[in-house]
């Protein structure tokens, strides 16, 4: 029994990696993004995170999923803001290639699929609570 309970945590632990990126994405919408042009790239440019998810089991580990996080390709896309101080000299502006409605969409997703996983660990503890109850 102790393979569902590995198995929920480990899945509470990816969704919430996929929310903290998530969220970092939608902290960030209106930052600047990475320029496409490495000559007019800064620094300081966000790059945008999606959340990929692979399967313990094919580890060997027994079960669950890990969470890890891949950039998002293109990282940016260039708007045309010529007023913005940090337009290059033909007035463009690299924002990130972040959805808001994308984002809502994963966080809801993060938040039902963690309350499943804290589901599957009540009933877990329900059934050990009953077994024990018969065996005493």
């Amino acid at each position: 029994m102790s393979f569902v309970f590995d198995s929920a945590v480990s899945g509470l632990r990816a969704q919430s990696r996929r929310l903290a990126v998530s969220a970092d994405n939608v902290a960030n919408l209106t930052s600047l993004g990475v320029h496409p042009d490495p000559e007019l790239a800064k620094p300081e440019g966000f790059a945008p995170q999606r959340t990929v998810f692979s399967s313990l089991a094919l580890a060997g580990i027994g079960g669950g999923v890990a969470a890890s996080t891949a950039p998002i390709t293109p990282a940016s896309f260039l708007s045309y803001q010529p007023d913005h101080p940090d337009a290059d000299p033909d007035g463009m502006v690299p924002l990130p290639n972040v959805s808001l409605e994308q984002e809502v969409v994963e966080q809801i997703q993060a938040l039902r699929l963690f309350q499943a996983n804290v589901k599957t660990i009540q009933v877990k503890d329900q059934m050990l609570g009953a077994l024990l109850d018969i065996v005493s």
